[in-house]
């Protein structure tokens, strides 16, 4: 895979060819102290410049402030990282750690995507069933979506959950697409958005 054509400042380089070493070695990303460490910086303010204009300049994705989804771009052919699984029934535990790669290769030019599978059946309404697969793009602007948007939502204090989103007031109600799961309604300061759904893989 080519890499991209925009050219980087020394201090960019370094970082960027740590990385590469570091990710070939260990086969995850860093967090931003350890790069501290590495680049010999106190502050992550530094790391964190870095890191946003090597994205800009298309050499890595990265979702800010999670140093786990940081990804080098020439080594995207190795797919998408499936984070976990996600409920579609009642309420489980957040995903925290890559478990295995789900290999789409190129054609997904979306950055940051991240994959889940699917525990549960509260989601079968809307094609989603339990085993599958689903590819989820990152929600930067949560205040934006749209009523009746899937999205994997971690619900503070409880855990992570695979719904339709609709914003009502003060509340956020999270809804099964299966009549056997009454809805969840929390005020929206105890929701966290993580991704809304972009496609379903199934293995038939």
């Amino acid at each position: 895979m080519a890499f991209p054509e925009e050219t980087l400042t020394p201090a960019q380089q370094e970082l960027y060819e740590w990385l590469a070493g570091y990710i070939g070695t260990h086969h995850h990303s860093p967090s931003i102290r350890q790069m501290m460490k590495a680049m010999g910086l106190r502050s992550p303010a530094p790391i964190q410049s870095r890191l946003r204009h090597l994205q800009e300049k298309g050499w890595i994705t990265w979702q800010e402030g999670q140093a786990r989804t940081l990804q080098l771009v020439d080594g995207l052919l190795s797919g998408i990282p499936v984070l976990g699984s996600v409920a579609a029934g009642g309420l489980v535990e957040t995903f925290d750690d890559v478990q295995e790669r789900l290999d789409l290769g190129p054609v997904l030019e979306t950055r940051g995507l991240f994959a889940l599978t699917v525990n549960g059946d509260s989601m079968v309404d809307a094609h989603i069933a339990d085993g599958d697969v689903v590819l989820m793009e990152p929600v930067q602007e949560p205040s934006r979506l749209r009523d009746g948007t899937v999205v994997s939502a971690l619900v503070l204090g409880s855990g992570t959950t695979l719904k339709h989103f609709y914003r009502s007031g003060p509340l956020v109600r999270l809804e099964a697409a299966n009549t056997a799961y009454d809805p969840i309604e929390v005020p929206a300061d105890q929701i966290q958005v993580q991704g809304r759904l972009l496609a379903v893989w199934r293995q038939i």
